[in-house]
C-alpha cells in the first residue's frame, strides 16, 4: 500500500513509497535482483519515492533527473558522511568519501597531491613487472576462475603501488588482509547492525581492527622512506597552505583507498573478461590495438591510445556498475523533483538503474561498446547517463589511477592470453555489497604462445 514519506508543505509532492517488509524492508529484493527491484519502484512510483532498509526509511533516486539533483547538490543540503556512515563508517571512516564540507575540501586538496599525471605516470610504470609476474603464474584450463584470481592479482597490486610492498607479510598474512578488506565491504547491507558472532556486522568489526593493526606496523618506514608509493606519499604530501596528514589521516586513507582501489578494479577486470570471452571480435580487436604498441610495458601515454579497450571498459562499466549506488543524508529540509525531501533523511543515489534505462540506452542489456564511439555517444543523452564514478564535488578522486590499472592488465592479458566463455552465460552476481560472480567467473583460458 502507498504511503508518503512526510506531509509536504504547499507547492511540493510528498515521497510516495512502501515500507515493505517489517524491519528488512525491500533489502532481499535489492541483493536478489536489483535491476528488476528497482525497475518496478521507477514503474510504480517515480524517480523519488521511499522504502525501508534495516529499519529505517530511506528515500531512493532512479534516473538520470533524480541522481543528477543529488549529484549537483545545488542548495548543499545534502551531506556524504552522515548517510556512508550509516553502511559503512565502523569500517572505512573516516575515508575521504566520508567527509563533508571544508574538511572535505582540505583532505581531497592533500590527497591531488598523490594522483598527479606525473606520479600516475610512475605508478603505471611500477606496476608492469607484478603484472606480468601475476599473470605469468596463472594456470590456463578450461574452467579458470578468473574473479579470485583477479582479485588476487589487484590486491598485490595495490600492495605494490600503494604500499612500495608488504615487507616481512607471508601469503597467509596477505590473505587474511583481503578477508579483512571483505569482511569490512560485505558488512555495509547487514541485516543485523550489531557484532553478534557469526555476523556479517561482527566480520567488518574484526577485519577493520585487523587492517589498521597492518598498516601501522608499516607506517614508521613510509614517514621515514622516499619512495613512489601511494603510502609514502601520502606520509610526505602537503597542500599549496602546507596541510599535511596525521598519522591517523594516512591509516584511514590507506583503508580505504587499498579497498577502493582493488574491489572496483576487479569487477570491472571480471566484467570485461567475460564480455570479450562471448564476443571474439572485440576481444582481437582489443589484442590488435595492443599488438600494435610494441611494447609489453606500456606508458601511460601508450594506454590513453588504446581507444578499442576504452570503449569495452566503458560498457562494461555501464552493464556491471562497480559501486552501483551512492548515499547521502539531507541536513535541511530540501526538493529533489518538486518532492519534499525533510531533514534526517537517508537516500540511495540509484546509479545503476541509470545504466540500464531503454529511455536513455537502446538495447541496454546488449553488450555493445560502439554506443560510447564519437559518431555515437550514447552516453551525451544526459547529462547523468552514464555516471559510474559519480559526480560533483565527491566524483571518484582515484578513477585515472583505476582506468590505467585497468588497461594495464588487460593490456598483458591480450598479449599473453586467449580466452572463452560461452555466449549464453550470464553471470550469477551477488549484490549483498558490490557486485561480483557468486561462481568465480569461469571462462576458458589458453595461452597465446
Amino acid at each position: 500500500m502507498t504511503k508518503v514519506l512526510a506531509p509536504s508543505p504547499p507547492g511540493l509532492t510528498a515521497v510516495p513509497g512502501d515500507a515493505g517488509l517489517p524491519y528488512v524492508g525491500y533489502a532481499l529484493d535489492y541483493m536478489r535482483n536489483p535491476l528488476r527491484a528497482y525497475d518496478r519502484r521507477y514503474r510504480e512510483h517515480g524517480p523519488v519515492s521511499w522504502f525501508r532498509f534495516a529499519g529505517r526509511p530511506w528515500v531512493v533516486l532512479l534516473g538520470p533527473d533524480a541522481c543528477g539533483a543529488a549529484l549537483q547538490n545545488r542548495d548543499r543540503a545534502l551531506a556524504n558522511g552522515p548517510g556512508w556512515r550509516t553502511l559503512i563508517g565502523p569500517f572505512f571512516e573516516p575515508g575521504l568519501m566520508l567527509l563533508d564540507g571544508d574538511e572535505h575540501r582540505t583532505h581531497r586538496r592533500i590527497m591531488q597531491q598523490a594522483f598527479t599525471r606525473d606520479r600516475l605516470a610512475r605508478y603505471t610504470d611500477s606496476m608492469q613487472p607484478a603484472i606480468a609476474q601475476a599473470l605469468d603464474s596463472w594456470t590456463p584450463s578450461e574452467d579458470f576462475r578468473a574473479y579470485p584470481a583477479l582479485k588476487d592479482l589487484t590486491l598485490g597490486l595495490a600492495t605494490s603501488i600503494f604500499m612500495g610492498g608488504a615487507e616481512g607479510s607471508s601469503a597467509t598474512e596477505m590473505a587474511e588482509v583481503n578477508k579483512a578488506f571483505i569482511g569490512c565491504v560485505q558488512a555495509a547491507t547487514a541485516i543485523v547492525r550489531y557484532p553478534l558472532p557469526g555476523t556479517r556486522w561482527r566480520r567488518g568489526v574484526v577485519g577493520r581492527r585487523r587492517l589498521e593493526e597492518f598498516f601501522r606496523r608499516y607506517l614508521p618506514a613510509r614517514r621515514a622512506g622516499d619512495g613512489d608509493d601511494l603510502f609514502t606519499a601520502l606520509c610526505h604530501v602537503e597542500s599549496e597552505d602546507g596541510e599535511r596528514f596525521s598519522d591517523e589521516d594516512v591509516v584511514n586513507h590507506m583503508i580505504f583507498l587499498m579497498m577502493a582501489a582493488h574491489d572496483t578494479s576487479t569487477i570491472t577486470l571480471s566484467t570485461v573478461l567475460q564480455y570479450l570471452g562471448q564476443f571474439p571480435q572485440w576481444q582481437q580487436l582489443c589484442r590488435e590495438e595492443s599488438q600494435a604498441l610494441g611494447t609489453t610495458s606500456p606508458t601511460l601515454a601508450d594506454l590513453e591510445s588504446l581507444t578499442s579497450l576504452d570503449l569495452v571498459i566503458k560498457e562494461c562499466q555501464r552493464i556491471v556498475t562497480p559501486v552501483p549506488g551512492i548515499v547521502r543524508y539531507t541536513t535541511a529540509d530540501t526538493e529533489i523533483l518538486g518532492h519534499f525531501v525533510p531533514r534526517g533523511t537517508l537516500i540511495n543515489v540509484g546509479l545503476h538503474y541509470s545504466h540500464h534505462m531503454p529511455e536513455l540506452w537502446p538495447e541496454p542489456e546488449k553488450f555493445d561498446p560502439g554506443r560510447f564511439a564519437p559518431e555515437r555517444r550514447e552516453d551525451r543523452v544526459h547529462k547523468f547517463a552514464w555516471t559510474p564514478f559519480g559526480a560533483g564535488e565527491h566524483r571518484c578522486l582515484g578513477m585515472y589511477f583505476s582506468g590505467a590499472e585497468i588497461k594495464t592488465v588487460l593490456h598483458h592479458l591480450l598479449l599473453g592470453y586467449r580466452w572463452h566463455v560461452p555466449s549464453d552465460y550470464v553471470a550469477p552476481l551477488n549484490f549483498t555489497s558490490l557486485p561480483y560472480p557468486s561462481d568465480g567467473q569461469p571462462i576458458a583460458l589458453r595461452r597465446l604462445r
